[in-house]
């Protein structure tokens, strides 16, 4: 029994589809990379939120690495291989420029990092900063050594006129994750944290008062692709897409301010 000229077309459309699958999907994965991404504390969860994003898109596969943004310094410098750098300051990347760790003309200002003074304890106001910092047991910083945001929080400490003053109360984490953790679980009064880490919080006793912008340097952060990433697609792809309209939107939802 012969086919028919009919079942014949059907046959063959079926085959060349399944071919152009086929096709398709291996020339993805040939060209699809994997990349390791350092991220500083404060972004990484939006980062992780937008490397999901890009891998869904484009078949790469991007994975972040959180920390202190000095800590990772220190593991980028010591050989760790990581592609691509989040910062969440700009002397961070400056430096690994000049260590050679980073080629120039691959950075870009991605965040604008927002610095606020919170508590989660009940009755605790925040109508006047300064008497509150001045009546708490322990106030959370970051690590000023490792972390921008500390020392965005000793500089308004200073512009505020009550370093001295909150100084012996000082606790300290190692990044403002850390920091909003000691707040958070009541080891601390109240803290400087990042206003990202504030977003869709709903708690009843929460209060907070943003630290004007002229109090402290400008949080700018900046992302570098390291010289380890000069050649990796997914972190050159991934950097770009930080830039698209799409991923800024993402940051500007999630608390950050965003370079034109």
């Amino acid at each position: 029994m012969s086919l028919s000229p009919r079942g014949n077309n059907g046959f063959s459309m079926r085959l060349f589809t399944l071919t152009l699958l086929l096709f398709t999907s291996t020339t993805i994965a040939a060209f699809a990379e994997t990349a390791r991404i350092a991220a500083a504390t404060n972004f990484a969860e939006t980062a992780r939120s937008l490397a999901e994003a890009f891998n869904a898109a484009t078949g790469h596969d991007v994975e972040v690495i959180p920390g202190a943004t000095g800590k990772l310094f220190a593991q980028v410098a010591a050989g760790a291989p990581y592609d691509a750098f989040l910062s969440a300051d700009t002397e961070t990347v400056d430096r690994l420029i000049e260590a050679g760790l980073a080629p120039d003309g691959h950075r870009q200002t991605y965040a604008i990092g927002a610095l606020v003074l919170w508590s989660g304890r009940s009755g605790l106001s925040l109508a006047d900063p300064g008497a509150a910092l001045r009546q708490a047991r322990h106030v959370a910083i970051a690590n000023p050594a490792l972390a921008p945001y500390g020392r965005a929080a000793m500089k308004a400490l200073r512009s505020l006129g009550l370093q001295e003053a909150v100084a012996p109360k000082l606790v300290t984490g190692e990044n403002v994750g850390q920091a909003f953790a000691l707040v958070e679980t009541g080891a601390a009064d109240l803290g400087f944290v990042a206003a990202s880490s504030l977003v869709g919080r709903t708690g009843a006793a929460d209060s907070y008062w943003r630290v004007p912008d002229d109090a402290h340097d400008p949080i700018l952060q900046d992302a570098v692709l390291l010289s380890h990433g000069a050649d990796n697609a997914a972190a050159l792809g991934f950097l770009d897409y930080l830039r698209s309209d799409e991923a800024r939107r993402s940051i500007g939802a999630a608390g950050y301010g965003v370079a034109p």
